[in-house]
């Protein structure tokens, strides 16, 4: 439990910043599996009412969206499906894309993509782009598998979104999604960690507190 980890996963930002202790991958591990296990669990309803509020309040963050390059992701694991929002944006002049694995510990790539256009399987089973130009996008929306208030998020562990973003020519704007039950304390980061600038879920949009 969180408590059981001593002062360090309560200290502010400026001091959670740094390598990645056995004890700390093991806590990371056990929070990874217990919400993706919450997540699983959602029922098909009621995940669905949930990803239709993340759409409309992504939509109300970002604005217009005519010329810019947009990348969401194909859902995982119960993931919130933002498919439909994509689609809408590409209605509305956005040039929409997403994500492909390259190779093992190096940074994803951006493939533009519409709704309709052909897929390949890749990792995991997922499916990418199997045509389209490489993009570089202006706006990243990335599932989390937890979070915290300074909009930090726990992933899989690969380590692949945060390559990526460091990677890129210009920083995008970044915005991860998510259900409340999601949210944690804050916790210790990877030196490398790149935050959100906000993380969405179906109640609210979160934005960092004072780093």
């Amino acid at each position: 439990m969180l408590h059981e980890l001593g002062a360090d996963f309560a200290a502010e930002p400026a001091e959670m910043a740094g390598e990645l202790t056995s004890a700390m991958r093991a806590w990371r591990k056990v929070e990874r599996e217990r919400l993706i296990g919450k997540r699983l669990e959602l029922e098909t309803s009621r995940r669905a009412t949930m990803d239709a509020r993340i759409a409309a309040r992504i939509e109300t963050c970002v604005g217009d969206v005519e010329g810019l390059v947009v990348s969401a992701y194909w859902p995982f694991r119960n993931e919130p499906d933002l498919k439909p929002l994509l689609k809408g944006f590409a209605a509305k002049g956005a040039r929409t894309a997403l994500p492909v694995v390259v190779a093992k510990h190096q940074p994803l790539a951006f493939r533009e993509w519409k709704s309709g256009d052909k897929l390949a399987r890749g990792v995991w089973n997922i499916p990418y782009p199997a045509e389209g130009a490489d993009v570089v996008p202006d706006i990243v929306i990335a599932p989390v598998v937890g979070f915290d208030r300074h909009c930090f998020r726990l992933g899989y562990g690969g380590g692949f979104f945060d390559r990526t973003l460091a990677a890129l020519p210009q920083m995008p704007r970044r915005i991860g999604v998510g259900y409340p039950f999601q949210l944690l304390p804050a916790f210790r980061r990877h030196i490398h960690d790149i935050p959100m600038d906000m993380v969405v879920t179906p109640e609210a949009v979160h934005t960092p507190t004072v780093r």
